[in-house]
């Protein structure tokens, strides 16, 4: 799984990240929403227009949880219950959405850090996301 390097780079990485939270996180709901426009049924009462607020907003609360799973690399299972749950029982989101707003984040990753994101981060940050979609994913087991 995650290394202690991978540890290390999610880290360091993630200072840089969290300052713009609101802006990399409704970025990334930006992209998934127009490349995968099937995600929107999840969101039937936003305004999804790019720079809408309430996207931002959400955007903003995905970079929260990230924060929180940055800050537990070692026990992702229970820092991220709770929104697990939430999830699976009352919103019923697709599992493979987490997924792809992983893959979306890491573009916006790439975008905004550029020569810093390198090779190992991009790993890294593929092995994080994909631990916390995967967590995310659990209760629907």
């Amino acid at each position: 799984m995650l290394t202690a390097d991978d540890k290390k780079l999610i880290s360091q990485i993630w200072t840089k990240v969290a300052e713009h939270g609101k802006e990399f996180g409704g970025e990334a709901l930006e992209r998934m929403f127009i490349t995968y426009p099937q995600t929107k049924t999840y969101f039937p009462h936003f305004d999804l227009h790019v720079g809408s607020e309430q996207v931002r907003s959400h955007g903003e609360k995905v970079v929260n949880a990230l924060s929180n799973a940055v800050k537990n690399l070692d026990n992702l299972s229970q820092a991220l219950a709770e929104l697990s749950n939430l999830h699976a029982y009352n919103l019923r989101v697709d599992p493979v959405n987490f997924k792809l707003l992983s893959q979306c984040f890491q573009v916006v990753l790439a975008v905004h850090l550029g020569k810093e994101y390198t090779p190992e981060v991009h790993s890294a940050y593929d092995k994080f996301l994909s631990a916390v979609a995967s967590v995310l994913a659990e209760k629907y087991r």
